[in-house]
């Protein structure tokens, strides 16, 4: 069954003519039609708003991270277990080769269908499925094997039962991990990216999102719910925190924005995963000229530089500026060595 958005009543209208010219096989009607579904895909995808697009990266029919895997790999083989509790299916994990290259494909998966749903927790990790993720991202860096994280989950699962087997303490280890973990990683938002849940696999040399992705440290529904009390305000909260792929590319919080098919993944599958397989090839080949050291020390700085930025209100002269960015970046930088330090000791003790 096909789902359409309120914006895609356009399409939904002119998709419906078209399968009733297919029908009756009146080509010339097709035909017609094919250019006329061209033009309303155009002109419905050319302004979307902010929360259009957070609908389309919710969007029932969009790839998930195992329809990524099955178009893109080849001799897959899927990896279970925690080796603590549990396999928790909300995370993936595959080994095996895209266009020759060995790589270990790491997702979290929302699920189709009821059952496969409530399998899959509608895409919410449990402890257990991160510490799946970081047991397999250890294994691909001792094999120094390249790792695709795909990230779509609504945020990490907050049951008790998560709370009590360790979730927060799964997540600050994931991050600490894989902050420094010496292998190629490359991160992708391929829906949804949900504060912790996402951030848990997203830590990486390379950090994308799909055109029509998100990625935000809470959902619209609960801002709306904490500024205004009232959830109904999720437009107006989904403009405001700017979680779209293109504003935080505007803001420098993540490295490339890739260009799905203009219609959305969900309207053309193939041509969503034929990007990503190229974009995260690309980023393989683009990180493999550089040297281990290099890499952790790029992934390092761009760590320590999120979120840093200069008061504009400060008047500062020209000849001084590019001085007072090296001061403040080793300010930052001394300070997180510190802060691991600290962190080492007390893991050692």
């Amino acid at each position: 069954m096909v789902t359409y958005l309120e914006f895609e009543k356009g399409i939904q209208k002119i998709d419906q003519d078209l399968q009733e010219a297919k029908s009756v096989s009146d080509f010339v009607t097709v035909s017609t039609l094919e250019k006329n579904l061209e033009k309303e895909i155009a002109k419905s995808y050319k302004s979307l708003s902010d929360y259009q697009k957070l609908q389309l990266a919710r969007h029932p029919s969009r790839p998930y991270a195992l329809d990524y895997i099955r178009g893109m790999m080849e001799d897959s083989y899927e990896i279970h277990g925690d080796r603590v509790f549990n396999d928790d299916p909300a995370i993936i994990c595959y080994i095996g080769t895209i266009s020759g290259k060995k790589v270990i494909v790491i997702g979290e998966q929302k699920g189709r269908g009821t059952k496969n749903k409530i399998r899959r927790n509608f895409g919410m990790p449990q402890p257990d499925g991160y510490r799946k993720a970081l047991r397999v991202a250890k294994m691909a860096e001792k094999f120094k094997i390249p790792i695709l994280f795909l990230i779509d989950t609504p945020g990490a699962y907050p049951g008790i039962g998560a709370e009590e087997r360790g979730q927060s303490e799964a997540i600050a280890k994931n991050l600490f991990e894989l902050s420094d973990l010496n292998t190629i990683t490359v991160s992708i938002v391929i829906g949804e990216g949900g504060s912790g849940g996402a951030l848990a696999i997203g830590v990486a040399d390379k950090f994308a999102m799909m055109r029509y992705s998100v990625f935000s440290v809470i959902s619209p529904e609960g801002c709306a719910a904490i500024l205004w009390n009232d959830p109904k305000k999720q437009e107006q909260a989904t403009k405001a925190m700017k979680i779209t792929a293109e504003d935080l590319k505007e803001l420098n919080l993540i490295d490339d924005l890739i260009d799905e098919p203009l219609e959305g993944g969900h309207r053309d599958k193939a041509g969503a995963i034929l990007v990503l397989k190229k974009y995260f090839l690309d980023a393989v080949e683009e990180l493999e000229k550089l040297d281990d050291a290099t890499r952790l020390e790029n992934r390092y700085k761009k760590l320590i530089s999120a979120g840093a930025y200069i008061d504009e209100s400060i008047e500062i002269e020209p000849e001084n500026d590019d001085e007072l960015k090296s001061e403040l970046t080793k300010e930052l930088s001394n300070k997180f060595n510190s802060f691991l330090d600290k962190i080492q000791t007390k893991t050692e003790n």
